[in-house]
C-alpha cells in the first residue's frame, strides 16, 4: 500500500503543477516537448500556448492562422494554394518538433498541380521543367513574381519603352508571338496594314508613339513611283486606301460634278488634269465639255456643233449609238434601228437623208408603182416581206379564218387589190351544198372561224326560220329533220317526223300538236272537257283514246265522227235490247256500268230482259 500512496501523491502533485497561471505548468510543458521545433519557430519554442490550446486540438488551426496572416487571407478570399484546397486541419499537411532543419511543408514538385494556384501554367510556361526558373531559392513559393518583365526583362527588345505590361502584346504560347490590338490606338490597322511588320512603321530605337500617322510618312517613295511627284499633295488617303496602294477609292462620280462613265474610267488622272503645281488636282478644274478633249476626233469638223454627247457616248468615240433618232423627224423603228447610219446618210449632212420609203426601197416594190408610193400603208419596219396592212380599215375587215388566209387567196394578182367582191358566194360558191336554195347570204348560217360549223360555235338561230325550235326540239340534231342540205325541204308538220311515234295509227289525224307538246312526246295536253262536246267523267276518264275513236280520221279532219249517245259505244252492253230506249244514263252512271241510279217514282220495273248487266261488262 505504500507504493499506492506514493503514486497518488505524485498524480496530485502533477495536477497541481498543471493548474493555469502557474510557472510550474509552463516548465512542465517545456519538459514534456516531443522535440525541437524548426528554425522559424525557435523563438517561440518555450511558448507552447502560442501554437497549442490545452485539451482542444481543433483550436490549434486558429493559432496557426494568427501568425500566418497571409495564409489566413488566402483562406478567407479562397485564393492561392491554401484557399483553393478543401477545408482541413493544418497538422494534416504540416508538422513540427522534428528538428531545426526539418521541412514543415514538403512539396513533390514532380506531381504538384499548378492549376490549384492563382497562376496556372499555360502555353510555353507549362513546358518549363525547372521550378527554380520562377521560384528562386530561399524564397517562399508564394513569393514568385507574376509580372512578365520579372522573368523576361532580358527578352524585352523595346528596352522598357513600352512599359512592363508585356502581356498586352505577347502571349504565353511563345515570346515572339504578339497579340497587340492596334485598333485601340489612334491608328487602327486596316487592309494591307494588318500584314505589315511592327518595324515597318515603328523604327528600332524610336518610341512607338513616334511612328508617323500620315500616309506620306511611309509611302513617299510610292508617290514618286506612280508619277504624282507630289503634284497632288500629301493627302494620299483621298484616293488610296489601306486595301491596296495601287487601287484608288476616290469616287469621281460622288466627289466631283463630273461622273466618269465608259472609257473615261480607264483614263489616267493627268490625261485631263494637266496641272503641274502641287495640289493642282484639287484647285484647277478642267473643262467638262466633250469638244475640249475630243476636238481632234470630230470628223464632222464642227458642222454638227459641240454637242458631241448627242451621238457619241463614253463607251467609245467611234461607237455611235447614243443619238436618239426618235427626237428627229424620222424615228427609227423595227429593222431601221439596226441599220447603219451610212445606209441612209450618204454624207456628213445628216438632214439631207430622204424620209419616204420608196427612196430606199424602190427596188423592193414588187407592185411596180401600181399601188402608189405609200409603202408604209402595207409594209412595216420589222421586215419588208411581212406586210402590216390593216384590213380592218377597208370595207372588208378580216375575221376568223379570213385573217389567216394568204393575200393571194383573194387577191390573185399584185394589181388586183381594189374592187374585189365582198359577198361570200364569190369565193364559196363551190362550198354551197344547198344548191342555191338558201340564197347567197351564207353569213346568216356560216361563221368566219370555219366554213363547217365546229364544236363550241353557236348553232344556227332557228327562231329566224319558219319553224322555231322549242322544248325537246332544241336538243335534236340537225340531220334528224334535215336529211339533206336542201333545208327548205324539211317537213314542218308533226307527222312528217313523228309518224313512227303515232300509236293511234292515224285515227286521230295528223295534228299531233293538238294533244302532244314539244317538251316530250309522252306529255298529252288535250282537254276533253273544253275542246270536245263530251267531257270525260268517271270510268271514261280512264279510257284510251282508241277505245272510242276506232275509225281513221278523214282527210283534213282531226278525228272520225263519234256519237255522243251512250248507245254509240255501249250497244253491246245493253242487256235490255233497247226495251228502255237509248238514254242509258237514266239508270247507269259513268262511275261503272253496273252501278244504277235511284229509280224515280212511277217508273215501271223492267222485265227479266232488262236486268242489269254483269259488272265489268263495259267501259
Amino acid at each position: 500500500m505504500a507504493w499506492l500512496s506514493h503514486g497518488l501523491a505524485a498524480i496530485l502533485c502533477t495536477l497541481a503543477l498543471l493548474a493555469p497561471g502557474t510557472a510550474g505548468a509552463q516548465g512542465l510543458e517545456s519538459a514534456l516537448s516531443p522535440g525541437p521545433v524548426i528554425r522559424g519557430h525557435a523563438k517561440v519554442e518555450d511558448q507552447c500556448q502560442r501554437c497549442h490550446v490545452r485539451f482542444d486540438r481543433a483550436a490549434q488551426d486558429g493559432k496557426c492562422l494568427d501568425c500566418h496572416e497571409d495564409v489566413a487571407r488566402d483562406l478567407q478570399a479562397r485564393r492561392g494554394w491554401h484557399g483553393r484546397q478543401p477545408p482541413q486541419a493544418c497538422r494534416s499537411c504540416h508538422t513540427d518538433h522534428k528538428g531545426r532543419d526539418a521541412v514543415v511543408a514538403p512539396l513533390d514538385t514532380r506531381r504538384f498541380d499548378h492549376r490549384a494556384t492563382d497562376w496556372p501554367l499555360r502555353g510555353a510556361h507549362a513546358r518549363v521543367a525547372d521550378c527554380a526558373a520562377c521560384h528562386r531559392p530561399g524564397q517562399r513559393w508564394r513569393e514568385a513574381p507574376q509580372d512578365c518583365v520579372a522573368c523576361h526583362r532580358g527578352d524585352d527588345t523595346h528596352r522598357g519603352k513600352l512599359g512592363p505590361r508585356c502581356a498586352d502584346c505577347h502571349t504565353d504560347t511563345r515570346w515572339t508571338e504578339t497579340r497587340f490590338d492596334h485598333a485601340g490606338t489612334r491608328f487602327p490597322l486596316l487592309g494591307k496594314h494588318r500584314d505589315a511588320t511592327c518595324d515597318g512603321c515603328h523604327r528600332r530605337g524610336e518610341p512607338h508613339d513616334a511612328a508617323p500617322e500620315a500616309c506620306i510618312g511611309c509611302h513617299r517613295d510610292d508617290d514618286m513611283k506612280r508619277g504624282h511627284k507630289a503634284r497632288y499633295g500629301e493627302r494620299c488617303d483621298t484616293c488610296h486606301d489601306a486595301s491596296s496602294w495601287r487601287a484608288t477609292r476616290f469616287d469621281h462620280d460622288r466627289d466631283t460634278r463630273y461622273a466618269l462613265q465608259g472609257r473615261h474610267r480607264q483614263a489616267r488622272c493627268d490625261a485631263c488634269h494637266t496641272g503641274t503645281q502641287p495640289d493642282a488636282l484639287y484647285r484647277d478644274h478642267p473643262a467638262s465639255d466633250c469638244a475640249s478633249c475630243h476636238r481632234g476626233d470630230d470628223a464632222h469638223r464642227g458642222t454638227l456643233g459641240n454637242d458631241c454627247a448627242s451621238c457619241h457616248d463614253a463607251s467609245g468615240w467611234k461607237r455611235v449609238g447614243r443619238f436618239d433618232h426618235d427626237r428627229s423627224r424620222f424615228p427609227l423603228l423595227g429593222r431601221h434601228a439596226q441599220a447603219t447610219c451610212a445606209a441612209c446618210h450618204r454624207g456628213k449632212h445628216y438632214r439631207d437623208a430622204p424620209r419616204d420609203c420608196v427612196a430606199c426601197h424602190a427596188a423592193d416594190d414588187k407592185h411596180r408603182g401600181t399601188v402608189g408610193t405609200a409603202c408604209g400603208a402595207c409594209h412595216g419596219e420589222r421586215q419588208w416581206k411581212i406586210p402590216r396592212f390593216d384590213h380592218g380599215a377597208t370595207r372588208w375587215p378580216l375575221r376568223g379564218a379570213h385573217d389567216r388566209a394568204a393575200c393571194s387567196a383573194c387577191h390573185t394578182g399584185l394589181a388586183e387589190y381594189r374592187g374585189r367582191p365582198t359577198e361570200c358566194v364569190a369565193c364559196h360558191r363551190r362550198d354551197d351544198r344547198h344548191e342555191g336554195q338558201l340564197g347567197e347570204r351564207c353569213g346568216s348560217c356560216h361563221g368566219e372561224q370555219r366554213w363547217a360549223r365546229g364544236p363550241g360555235e353557236p348553232p344556227f338561230d332557228h327562231r329566224r326560220a319558219r319553224f322555231p325550235l322549242v322544248g325537246a326540239h332544241l336538243q335534236a340534231r340537225c340531220d334528224a329533220c334535215h336529211t339533206n342540205a336542201r333545208f327548205h325541204d324539211a317537213a314542218r308538220d308533226c307527222a312528217g317526223c313523228h309518224r313512227r311515234d303515232d300509236t293511234h295509227q292515224g285515227r286521230l289525224g295528223t295534228a299531233c300538236d293538238s294533244c302532244h307538246n314539244a317538251r316530250a312526246w309522252a306529255l298529252v295536253r288535250y282537254d276533253h272537257a273544253t275542246r270536245a262536246r263530251w267531257p270525260l267523267e268517271g270510268a271514261h276518264a280512264r279510257l284510251r283514246c282508241a277505245d272510242c275513236h276506232r275509225q281513221p280520221a278523214p282527210a283534213r279532219q282531226p278525228v272520225a265522227p263519234v256519237g255522243t249517245a251512250c248507245i254509240a259505244c255501249h250497244q253491246g252492253d245493253d242487256r235490255h235490247d233497247g226495251a228502255f230506249g237509248r238514254d242509258c244514263q237514266t239508270c247507269h252512271t259513268t262511275a261503272r256500268w253496273a252501278e244504277m241510279r235511284s229509280r224515280r217514282p212511277g217508273m215501271a220495273r223492267p222485265g227479266p230482259a232488262a236486268s242489269p248487266p254483269p259488272s265489268g261488262g263495259g267501259s
